[in-house]
């Protein structure tokens, strides 16, 4: 992203939320919501705004939230200091994490804040009359209302999906249908419609828009036990081109600025991620050395995250295309398809770094334990643990894969969901009751 950008999605976006409530703030240093969504220009700028509030304001980012919610709750990741009151909660889950935390509060609240926003800009391309603008004023909103639920229904039992007073929650399973159903109907713009030049030349760069909306159609779908719906989009993805956020000095890469690139708030737990037992990394596998650093002091930690958060203006992927073919090799495994999973597995497993869009490899022998569903299911999940690690994935993960959860032996997650926090119970009288654990 570009400050001159963001800058004036600043002065565009002028849509507040409380408790899933939206209101408008007027601000006489800028245009008014009415013109914002009058034409256009004002979409794709009110656009750019949705990836600079999804991205960036270091902790305050949803980007930082879920990956810090998600590794504390599993011990991916590991406090450094405790004087971060909030992630230290997080890092002892139970009724340590209430509805006051932090964490809890940005995934819920700026996920909302970025959905809201998107409906606003999908409910007005009426203004728009260019097929190719159009196509990508919706898709770039769709992808961010889609990643905005997404995320949320990794860390909450339910949630609503319209912005509204007293707005209806519903099971989370909806919530990631519905984005799947937002971004299949942007999948048809984009395909009656590529997306023109005039878009491309003035929204943030980086998004490669119909793989990424395909990618996100089978990572949710996944989630929502549609397998074939995952395998379907899953194979339409180009595993070759990257789909990134962008970052610069100005508008910085939040895991690097926060955390990642300092030793006082969190780093990896150790060189295996954390993960120890049956899960413990393969030690020639070389996605370790790219995934970690050695500490810079070890007596404070003995690794640090490296990856995609060594630099300010590191990019970020929005997906990895290890994640796709992962997300192929389970939902074969689930429907029962063996040697189709063990296949997609296969290719993670001796990818090597040249063979990566990221430079991301395994470089290890393919598989070879037993032909069984369980088997083969678990090695596929101890893959996601490592090539996905930091993408704030491993909570879901761990549900979905029916790991040891909390008070069971050998726990490998403090909490099953999140409480709703205060924020929203405050202002929203149908907020559910919290999750015990």
């Amino acid at each position: 992203m570009k400050k001159y950008i963001i800058l004036t999605s600043l002065l565009a976006v002028l849509i507040g939320q409380n408790g899933c409530q939206q209101q408008e703030f007027l601000n006489p240093s800028s245009v008014s919501q009415s013109q914002a969504v009058s034409s256009p220009d004002g979409l794709i700028t009110l656009a750019n705004g949705l990836q600079y509030r999804f991205t960036t304001g270091g902790a305050l980012s949803v980007l930082y939230a879920g990956t810090a919610g998600a590794g504390l709750t599993t011990r991916e990741l590991a406090v450094l200091n405790v004087g971060n009151t909030d992630e230290a909660n997080m890092a002892l889950g139970s009724s340590n994490v209430n509805n006051g935390n932090s964490i809890v509060r940005n995934i819920w609240t700026q996920g909302h804040l970025v959905r809201s926003n998107a409906e606003l800009i999908l409910a007005n391309t009426g203004v728009v009359s260019d097929a190719g603008t159009k196509s990508g004023i919706v898709g770039y909103a769709s992808i961010f209302r889609a990643l905005a639920l997404g995320t949320i229904a990794q860390f909450f039992e339910q949630s609503p999906v319209t912005t509204g007073t007293n707005a209806p929650f519903v099971a989370r399973v909806q919530v990631l249908k519905d984005a799947v159903a937002s971004l299949e109907t942007a999948a048809t713009q984009v395909a009656s419609a590529p997306v023109s030049a005039d878009f491309t030349s003035k929204a943030v760069p980086g998004i490669d828009i119909a793989n990424t909306i395909q990618a996100l159609i089978a990572r949710y779908s996944l989630f929502a036990g549609d397998y074939d719906k995952a395998i379907a989009a899953a194979a339409k993805v180009d595993l070759t081109k990257k789909s990134v956020f962008n970052f610069d000095d100005n508008t910085r890469n939040p895991l690097f600025e926060f955390t990642f690139g300092n030793l006082n708030v969190l780093q990896p737990t150790n060189a295996n991620l954390g993960l120890t037992g049956a899960l413990a990394p393969n030690a020639a596998d070389r996605r370790l050395t790219f995934l970690t650093k050695v500490s810079s002091n070890t007596a404070v930690t003995p690794v640090m995250a490296s990856a995609y958060y060594t630099a300010n203006n590191a990019a970020i992927p929005v997906y990895l295309p290890g994640e796709i073919v992962l997300i192929q090799a389970e939902a074969y495994a689930r429907k029962g398809d063996l040697t189709n999973a063990v296949a997609q597995l296969n290719k993670v497993l001796t990818k090597t770094a040249a063979q990566d869009a990221f430079g991301l490899g395994a470089a290890l022998p393919a598989y070879s334990g037993a032909n069984t569903a369980d088997a083969i299911l678990l090695e596929i999940f101890r893959n996601r643990t490592i090539e996905l690690a930091y993408q704030g994935f491993r909570l879901e993960d761990s549900r979905r894969f029916s790991r040891p959860g909390p008070g069971a032996t050998g726990s490998e997650r403090n909490r099953n969901f999140f409480p709703y926090p205060l924020t929203e119970r405050n202002n929203n009288t149908a907020t559910p009751a919290d999750p015990s654990i």
